[in-house]
């Protein structure tokens, strides 16, 4: 990976913040980079049709396999999660969970 300054400051906020969003253009690293800096967090694309009907279906369910947080890639496709996920990171009150 190309080393990115972008990655100081994600370890930055993420201490300060439970969810941080990564946003640009296609194809600019973000994934890339989510996962060369949290290397313990669990990894899931709403790309992938089973993770995103699941996340559609059943999205307590889903969330609660992340435990430890997770990065979830494409997120956008799933705009319903962003309120489960609200409420998850309220109540377990933890920064950087996702």
């Amino acid at each position: 990976m190309i080393p990115r300054s972008a990655a100081n400051t994600l370890r930055r906020l993420s201490k300060g913040f439970p969810i941080v969003a990564l946003t640009g253009p296609r194809q600019s690293g973000k994934t890339t980079l989510a996962r060369a800096v949290f290397t313990d967090k669990a990894y899931v694309s709403l790309e992938n049709p089973d993770e995103h009907e699941f996340a559609e279906r059943d999205p307590r369910r889903f969330l609660e396999r992340f435990d430890a947080g997770a990065i979830l890639d494409e997120v956008q496709r799933c705009p319903h999660l962003l309120s489960w996920l609200q409420g998850l990171v309220d109540e377990r009150g933890r920064m950087g969970d996702f």
